[in-house]
């Protein structure tokens, strides 16, 4: 008798809700704190990206890497 493969369970759309919700909830934060780093370095342009990176860092906790010299 052929084994039986099991069969993937897909999240239900209630599952899918909830994480982009709070997917969507993650990038409001980030986008917050990415606005108040640069409020706070004197509304100076160019720094978008390393504020936004700091941002995910502090709101998601992941670990900041060495700059690359």
């Amino acid at each position: 008798m052929p084994s039986r493969k099991s069969i993937t369970q897909f999240p239900s759309t209630v599952a899918l809700a909830e994480i982009d919700s709070t997917v969507r909830g993650q990038r409001e934060q980030i986008a917050t704190r990415a606005f108040e780093l640069f409020l706070q370095r004197g509304r100076e342009d160019g720094h978008d990206l390393d504020d936004w990176l700091q941002a995910e860092r502090e709101v998601l906790g992941t670990p900041g890497t060495a700059a690359i010299a």
